[in-house]
């Protein structure tokens, strides 16, 4: 946030991320408590029109200081199963957000599906992206993205799979800073024509964007933005859930699953072999298609533009807009 020139105030309440027994989790109690009356004072100091959360530990005293103080309150969710904070604090927001339908009739409250909010693919064409990341414009082209969680076992069914895929197809694999170096190694002891077709990446920022224009096929974890991404541009998906966290994963990729636009792997049985199956996919050209067609009639390419509405008529004071003029922006092509 500093670095794109925004002011970033912290509450001393910190992320929680695990419940192993350790003396920052018995102190989290105590950080909550006094993260109380620092959000009052945040929320009262400057009086916005609209609080807007994405939930979690970390919005339990925003939530409860905006409720106490009037301040009208957005709070967004992109899990199908909502979790145990967000469960907690949704009676205290003025209006809710979510990315699946059936995520509404778990919380209180007026409740809109908006899908997740993603950049726009606007103007990423696929030719052009398939050039900027030097992918063979002839080849289909694999697109293997871990997210922020637990790669690893990606990266070793990667490596593993790579004299077996390369005949088949490039492979463009976001790696993770930690395995960069030996994926580097990996490509360079690669025949010269199969070396050209697989192309590492320790980090993708907005070139993520060309990465998911130019693949035929994701093969990845089960985030919210991930499966949101893959719906609005229509890339079939092969999803391997993270399999902690409350196992929302799973749960989000059984939704594509059931829309027809995804294949679902356990975690527990992904490795080199389960990579070359589904990449067998790419043989399977009207499945393909299918999947395709499912996720773009899955995907809410509009998501951004339907929360802002949200938070602006709330911010407004006026009547919030109507289940069906949300649903419109939601789906229309940003």
């Amino acid at each position: 946030m500093p670095a794109a020139g925004y002011r970033l105030h912290r509450l001393w309440l910190r992320s929680l991320r695990t419940i192993e027994l350790s003396l920052p989790t018995l102190l989290d109690p105590l950080r909550l408590a006094a993260s109380f009356p620092q959000a009052l004072l945040m929320v009262g100091r400057y009086r916005p029109n609209v609080l807007f959360t994405t939930g979690g530990y970390l919005a339990i005293p925003l939530l409860a200081a905006a409720a106490a103080l009037r301040v009208p309150s957005l709070l967004w969710e992109g899990n199908l199963v909502p979790g145990r904070s967000v469960r907690a604090t949704a009676r205290l927001a003025s209006v809710i957000a979510v990315s699946f339908d059936e995520t509404c009739r778990r919380l209180p409250g007026r409740c809109y599906v908006t899908g997740t909010p993603i950049r726009s693919f606007a103007g990423v064409e696929r030719a052009a992206a398939r050039a900027r990341l030097g992918v063979d414009a002839e080849l289909p082209s694999v697109l293997v993205f871990g997210g922020s969680q637990a790669v690893r076992r990606l990266n070793s069914a990667v490596l593993t799979a790579l004299p077996e895929l390369l005949p088949r197809a490039s492979v463009i694999h976001v790696t993770g800073h930690s395995a960069y170096a030996e994926c580097l190694r990996r490509r360079e002891a690669l025949p010269g024509e199969l070396s050209g077709r697989y192309r590492p990446f320790a980090f993708l920022g907005d070139e993520i964007y060309d990465a998911l224009a130019a693949a035929d096929l994701l093969v990845g974890r089960a985030g919210s933005s991930t499966l949101a991404e893959a719906a609005a541009i229509g890339l079939p998906a092969v999803v391997v859930p993270y399999p902690h966290a409350g196992a929302h994963q799973d749960a989000n990729a059984r939704r594509l699953e059931q829309a027809g636009a995804a294949l679902i792997v356990a975690d527990a049985d992904f490795d080199a072999a389960a990579l070359i199956s589904a990449v067998g996919l790419l043989d399977d050209a009207p499945r393909l298609e299918q999947m395709r067609a499912a996720a773009r009639s899955f995907g809410r390419p509009g998501a951004a533009a339907a929360v802002a509405e949200l938070v602006l008529a709330s911010g407004e004071g006026g009547d919030l807009p109507s289940s069906e003029v949300i649903e419109r922006a939601s789906r229309a092509v940003a």
